[in-house]
């Protein structure tokens, strides 16, 4: 049995024990030291070379941003961030997503939380997760180029009644090949784009105003009962499922609380099964990098109603965490295995040979 290393880094004495405490009581992980900030998390990483560090976002001398930055260039390892609920900690979290980061965890209750005991479980399986991903994935690459965009009088459509819609699924390492899909998405895309990203609330709308400011498509943080639009990508809300349906004006999103599905809430799963339930619609389905296996069943929904249904995974080779796509796989219904550079491309593709 692998024993993991981890380096746990925070300027709180009280959050440095508690989470030390919360990580030594599982039999495989050990934690080898903590840091105080930025600056003494370097000097201890290179004397102790942890397979995994806990990182602070907020902490004085060398801040968890920075810090992030000199790991990843110089000591690259899983990185698992803490942040607060604000919305500042929320921005800064995607900033180091981007950056190399492989998760975050909130903390409940601010900067120091008496409550941290709540995210004991969480705190654990991130840590045992980290393991299985490959950090080279998450190596900073050049902004994508945008897609040619599309011809103004596009091929006319084999049934003009069919709408036609774009859903996508992920989850960890998800914000960064979203980044990279999305930003090569077109202006003139002739569909809509759902996505469903495991995030928790509050998270999900710094996401789709990060997206907006990159990418040539709106995005947006979904709204209930508002009417989806082309060109427009609309992120599910942190803590909601995602559902559209068909209203007669159009395709019409249903954002609503229930039951977690596959530990999940947004789930890929619902999202997909509500595509399925809509007559004369041409779905567009994809499944990302990710833990587990939602959407897998989603997906045997869309082909066994809709058989004209177009499913992408991504390919291996590019996953983060090959855990989503793989289940994708092996349910024998995907038709194209795509690496995440390829997959802008390979959706433009397909809408342009379809006649959309």
């Amino acid at each position: 049995m692998t024993i993991i290393k981890a380096l746990v880094v925070d300027d709180s004495a009280f959050m440095r024990k508690m989470i030390t405490d919360i990580l030594e009581s599982h039999s495989r992980i050990t934690v080898v030291g903590t840091a105080r900030n930025g600056q003494d998390a370097l000097e201890k990483i290179e004397k102790l070379n942890p397979d995994v560090v806990t990182l602070d976002i907020e902490m004085p001398i060398m801040d968890g941003i920075t810090t992030l930055r000199k790991i990843m260039q110089e000591k690259p390892r899983p990185v698992i961030m803490l942040s607060s609920l604000t919305k500042e900690g929320a921005d800064k979290t995607l900033e180091s997503m981007e950056m190399g980061a492989v998760d975050f965890i909130t903390k409940p209750s601010g900067s120091i939380s008496l409550n941290i005991r709540e995210k004991e479980a969480e705190i654990k399986t991130k840590v045992l997760q980290a393991m299985k991903i490959k950090v080279e994935k998450l190596a900073q690459k050049e902004p994508a180029k945008p897609v040619a965009l599309f011809h103004p009088t596009p091929m006319p459509r084999r049934n003009n009644s069919e709408k036609s819609i774009l859903a996508i699924g992920t989850s960890t390492g998800g914000p960064r090949a979203l980044q990279q899909v999305i930003t090569q998405i077109p202006k003139d895309l002739p569909v809509p784009i759902v996505v469903v990203q495991h995030m928790p609330p509050g998270f999900t709308k710094s996401l789709a105003n990060r997206l907006d400011q990159l990418s040539q498509v709106h995005v947006r943080e979904v709204t209930d009962g508002e009417y989806l639009q082309n060109g427009t990508v609309y992120i599910a809300k942190g803590g909601y499922h995602f559902k559209v349906v068909n209203r007669g004006k159009g395709l019409q999103a249903n954002v609503v609380q229930e039951d977690n599905r596959n530990g999940h809430q947004p789930s890929v799963d619902v999202l997909f099964e509500s595509l399925s339930a809509i007559q004369q619609c041409k779905v567009y389905a994809v499944v990302m990098t990710g833990m587990g296996a939602d959407g897998a069943e989603g997906l045997v929904e869309l082909k066994s109603k809709k058989k004209n249904t177009v499913i992408v995974s991504e390919a291996k080779e590019t996953c983060v965490v090959y855990g989503m796509p793989k289940a994708a796989e092996k349910t024998k219904l995907v038709d194209f295995v795509v690496k995440l550079p390829d997959i802008a491309e390979t959706l433009v593709n397909q809408l342009k040979a379809r006649g959309e």
